[in-house]
């Protein structure tokens, strides 16, 4: 008998738990190794639906799909919280205790949000979800058929002591911040990397084909951007008006942030009038530094959608792409509801393709404060994709 964790709407396909699992491990550490992680999330992956190794699960999706019009109460069966409870029932110690903590909560809260260990009002909300949380069904046969299906015992524990290495060696990064802070940070990126393999992993299966990744390298893009540009800088000083005054001082702005993008990476201020030419001269600096300094992404922040729209539209015109240009802003966003903790696995396919627009995998993007701000501190999974870039 084959354990459900999705139903392909189109032609009623299944993909195992096991299958799942795996491809979603695999995803989740290829985002990890960015930053030398790599166990860490593929931890989270290979776990985070293990609850899904039930009968009742298994009874429950395949009532959903065959009875849609009367299917079962959304949120009866708990899927999320059995990875987290392994972890925490094998490794809560001093030795390990940390990453089954940081590892444990985005398991639990990979279709919610990030849980408080100890809420304002101390509420216990992690511990209660992996320690005392009574009805969690099938949880010793769904741990049998883990490491059965998925992962041997010895495997299992040799791939933990890796992960506890990597969170050892993140740990002695020099860095400004404190280690509570670091773990912070830590957290959000393994909960980042878990969503987004699991939502890449769901449209793949829901499309049927592998999403290939884009071929062409941010560096080589940009280098043909920058001579896009500039070849549309050369053609403005043909304009009759080029040597009036404005134009010279335009063009004279332009040539300093060029010269300037030679300079370290850093925190600069740009002081250009109105009408002082600042996108082109800004994006003139953000490409060549992002050359210079093999940067994968030029992020644009800027206060109203007004001025998101006219920017990106005039950078769309002169790098003749639209492909890899991206705006995140209230005017483009689809709202969804943070917590699709009982949708998964019974959403349509239109449901579960629109968790795919929250990425930020282009290289250049256009988005207001209050995104990107979201990207780290709001509440739910939406915004959380974001943060591996």
């Amino acid at each position: 008998m084959h354990y459900i964790a999705h139903i392909r709407e189109s032609d009623q396909q299944i993909q195992t738990v096991e299958q799942h699992l795996l491809e979603v491990k695999s995803l989740a550490e290829q985002y990890g190794s960015v930053i030398g992680v790599q166990h860490i999330t593929g931890l989270a992956g290979m776990l985070h639906d293990m609850g899904k190794f039930t009968d009742k699960f298994r009874s429950y999706i395949l009532q959903a799909v065959q009875n849609p019009d009367a299917p079962p109460r959304k949120g009866s069966v708990d899927h999320s919280t059995a990875g987290g409870r392994l972890l925490y029932h094998l490794f809560h110690t001093k030795e390990k205790g940390l990453l089954a903590e940081i590892v444990g909560n985005a398991i639990i809260s990979h279709h919610s949000y990030l849980h408080d260990y100890i809420s304002p009002d101390l509420e216990l909300k992690y511990l209660y979800r992996v320690r005392d949380k009574q009805d969690i069904d099938e949880f010793d046969k769904s741990v049998q058929l883990f490491f059965e299906s998925v992962m041997n015992e010895r495997n299992f524990y040799d791939y933990v002591d890796r992960a506890v290495e990597e969170l050892h060696r993140f740990r002695q990064i020099s860095s400004t911040l404190n280690s509570e802070v670091k773990m912070m940070f830590l957290s959000k990126y393994v909960f980042s990397a878990l969503i987004d393999a699991d939502r890449t992993n769901t449209r793949e299966f829901e499309e049927n084909r592998k999403l290939l990744p884009d071929p062409i390298e941010p560096s080589n893009l940009f280098a043909k951007y920058y001579q896009k540009l500039m070849t549309e800088l050369e053609r403005y000083k043909q304009h009759p008006n080029a040597e009036m005054p404005i134009p010279v001082l335009r063009r004279h702005m332009s040539e300093q942030c060029d010269r300037f993008a030679e300079q370290p990476s850093g925190i600069y201020t740009l002081s250009i009038p109105t009408g002082g030419g600042k996108t082109l001269a800004s994006l003139r600096y953000a490409l060549k530094h992002a050359l210079n300094t093999n940067k994968r992404r030029i992020i644009y922040i800027l206060p109203f959608t007004t001025i998101i729209e006219q920017n990106a539209a005039e950078v769309r015109r002169i790098l003749q792409d639209g492909e890899h240009i991206l705006e995140h802003h209230s005017n483009v966003v689809e709202e969804l509801e943070d917590d699709d903790e009982y949708n998964d696995g019974i959403m349509n396919v239109q449901q579960k393709l629109k968790l795919v627009k929250d990425n930020w995998d282009v290289p250049i993007i256009f988005t207001t404060l209050v995104q990107f701000l979201e990207v780290f501190f709001a509440k739910g999974s939406k915004s959380a994709r974001s943060y591996i870039i």
